[in-house]
């Protein structure tokens, strides 16, 4: 009797956490589903134009151009591609068409010894995906890319101790001048302190904010007053470059001058000084705490989208005191990827399809790179994850 008990207790426990899943699959499945319902993006980061990978198709010390190029002719192929039958936003139907590529900074790498500079690597950039990307959205009209700075784009304009070249703010200023047309910089003109690079897009009832390296004390007061126009039943996606977890060494040093050098190591790609404590190895407990306070104002806030740690995960952000819960979708790097730099079968991007009727996301992880003897094979979606953003 003790043992059916606990079969029984196990089962329920079981029901309990599939039944939401249930309703979603249900739900997803049983919607007559519009094509103009459906936003499709690529989603991406890190490219570190400058940099080489120890191996790529049968080469040794290969270049980003070159592995950002292939990666591209891959994205240029989605709109053949059929997705698998996962039980997703348009499972086992055609892409046909491919909204937005957003790409969330370290497009040039910081130009430490041996690497090319940033006007060098945004040409390549340009060359690249700019006009190597074929793409069309559902009007039959260019993919629009949305882009952000990453730390490598900010300390080629700052400064950084690694840094002994002259400064060269080319891809901020350029990222800058792509999405702010209206009102450009050039490199005298640019002020990092004051061109902030953040913005907002309102696509089919979700808003997509753009934020500035991380969610800092300024980009907390710009986001605040972005989303006062923002209905608090609309969702909203975050496009990060940092992880929720952020990095110590990415505020202003508190130290001395609170200046960059190489004893600190601090690099003042954010507004606040540094408050745990004097060192970067001193973990961010009180930012990610003032951070998870405003999440807690905006509930509406139901996605993360990050680079920098460089692996594909999808997971729920708790932050320092496990008391919220926000989805993250963290996405790997062509150049840096914690597994795919040694494993090039592994590199890949995301691509995300949200059903804008019924507020239902899936990401599908797109590895293009899995067959080494051919390298024309098509992309293979490998891990998912699909959820409601109500």
């Amino acid at each position: 009797m003790k043992n059916i008990s606990k079969k029984v207790n196990f089962s329920y426990r079981n029901l309990i956490k599939i039944i939401p899943l249930l309703f979603l699959t249900v739900s997803i499945s049983s919607c007559k589903v519009r094509e103009k319902d459906i936003v499709h993006f690529i989603y991406t980061s890190d490219p570190h134009f400058g940099t080489t990978i120890p191996e790529f198709r049968g080469n040794v010390n290969v270049s980003a151009k070159i592995v950002n190029q292939a990666m591209v002719e891959k994205m240029n192929t989605l709109p053949t591609l059929k997705f698998s039958n996962d039980d997703g936003v348009n499972a086992g139907k055609i892409i046909s068409s491919v909204d937005y590529l957003i790409i969330t900074g370290d497009i040039a790498n910081r130009e430490e010894k041996g690497i090319q500079n940033a006007k060098k690597s945004w040409n390549e950039f340009v060359e690249t995906y700019l006009n190597g990307i074929t793409l069309k959205n559902k009007s039959g009209e260019k993919t629009q890319f949305l882009l952000l700075p990453g730390n490598h784009d900010v300390s080629n304009a700052i400064g950084h101790f690694k840094i002994n070249a002259p400064i060269d703010n080319t891809s901020m200023v350029e990222i800058y001048n792509y999405m702010f047309p209206n009102s450009p910089k050039n490199s005298a003109t640019f002020n990092y302190k004051t061109d902030k690079i953040h913005y907002s897009k309102d696509i089919q009832g979700i808003h997509f904010a753009f934020i500035n390296i991380w969610l800092d004390s300024e980009e907390r007061i710009w986001l605040e007053n972005d989303l006062k126009s923002v209905s608090s039943s609309t969702p909203v996606l975050l496009f990060v470059h940092d992880q929720p977890e952020v990095e110590s060494k990415h505020f202003t040093n508190p130290n001395g001058n609170h200046d960059i050098n190489s004893i600190d190591k601090f690099e003042n790609l954010l507004v606040d000084e540094f408050k745990d404590g004097k060192n970067i190895k001193d973990e961010s407990v009180i930012e990610q705490r003032e951070f998870v306070d405003f999440l807690k104002l905006h509930k509406n806030i139901k996605v993360y989208f990050h680079g920098n740690d460089n692996e594909n995960r999808y997971f729920e952000y708790q932050g320092p005191d496990k008391d919220i819960n926000l989805k993250i979708i963290q996405v790997d790097s062509p150049m840096k990827g914690n597994f795919s730099r040694t494993n090039e079968k592994l590199l890949s991007f995301q691509f995300v399809s949200i059903n804008t009727k019924m507020k239902i996301i899936t990401v599908r992880e797109c590895l293009w790179n899995t067959d080494l003897e051919n390298p024309n094979s098509p992309i293979v979606f490998g891990k998912s994850t699909t959820f409601s953003l109500k």
